[in-house]
């Protein structure tokens, strides 16, 4: 998804340092903001409080969002540079479309993975018909090694699922308690869905090396004996070996972590450069219509507009 905003603003991963877990949580308010169609969306990260987790730098909560027939998601032709979109999917239809030729719709319980790397276009919207929807859209930084790599794009129908204390859990990617996901990633990371139909309670173990946060998406939840509601964001440092939960019926929420991003990074609009000179460059072959992004077929619509870089090279 696009970030959809002008003006934007830049954000360098070196604005918020990682810090151990042996503190008081860190509580992020999520700000409102907006994709294609006008859906309302929960914006958690980046914010002036926290860039990243691990290699995690992008999360907006969207929905639930109920809509028209035909009023539903619709974000135009876009590109990106030097990151990975990870879409997980939980309620409606959307379908997916990008200059590689692909075109594949995902589902609830899903997850559809694009590695832009030198550069790619796409566009997402609803199927006909739809009338919600409800899914966390993530950006994941590609190292340096890896942000320069070619444009590929994964659809992800079966993740490892099972349950525990109450909650059904789905690995999104990375490792998880003896569970592997199959998402291709670049950096060491894990992505866990928790669900709790009717009111769960448990202790997981943590890995000491990764900074985690949980976002629950709805529902109300204790962590490590603090109190969270729907979108806000618990961020809890690396270092910890453990974590308590306590979730109400019909509870849900994300658990990311990962190693902390130990490279310096710049997000602009729908880029993330390792240099603000990346991100210039990008923006300017867009506007060109450079051969770099190619063309999506298939879209009825116009592509989106860039907003103009306030900085100089």
């Amino acid at each position: 998804m696009s970030t959809h905003e002008t003006p934007s603003e830049l954000s360098s991963s070196r604005d918020c340092p990682v810090t151990d877990g042996v503190r008081a949580i860190q509580r992020i308010t999520a700000r409102s903001a907006e994709v294609g169609g006008g859906i309302p969306v929960s914006r958690l990260l980046p914010s002036r409080h926290r860039r990243m987790i691990g290699a995690w730098c992008f999360l907006d909560h969207a929905g639930p969002a109920v809509f028209k027939p035909d009023h539903g998601l619709r974000v135009g032709p876009h590109p990106h540079i030097g990151l990975q979109t990870f879409t997980w999917l939980i309620e409606g239809k959307v379908l997916h479309r990008d200059s590689l030729g692909n075109t594949q719709v995902i589902r609830p319980g899903q997850v559809n993975l694009m590695t832009a790397g030198y550069g790619i276009t796409h566009t997402e919207e609803s199927l006909p018909g739809e009338e919600q929807l409800h899914a966390v859209q993530l950006w994941i930084a590609l190292p340096s090694s890896a942000r320069n790599r070619p444009a590929a794009f994964t659809h992800y129908p079966d993740l490892p699922r099972w349950c525990v204390d109450g909650f059904e859990l789905t690995l999104l990617a990375g490792r998880f308690a003896h569970h592997h996901a199959p998402t291709c990633i670049y950096s060491p990371l894990m992505g866990l869905d928790l669900a709790a139909a009717n009111g769960a309670r448990t202790r997981i173990s943590l890995d000491q090396g990764f900074e985690y946060g949980i976002l629950p998406l709805q529902g109300q939840w204790r962590v490590n004996d603090e109190d969270f509601a729907a979108n806000e964001l618990a961020y809890l440092g690396r270092g910890l070996e453990w974590l308590e939960l306590q979730a109400s019926p019909g509870a849900r929420a994300i658990l990311l972590g990962g190693r902390p991003f130990d490279e310096e990074i710049f997000l602009w609009w729908n880029f993330v450069g390792h240099s603000k000179a990346e991100i210039i460059q990008a923006q300017r072959e867009w506007e060109e219509g450079s051969a770099r992004f190619g063309e999506v077929i298939g879209f009825d619509g116009t592509r989106l507009t860039a907003p103009a870089i306030p900085w100089r090279a």
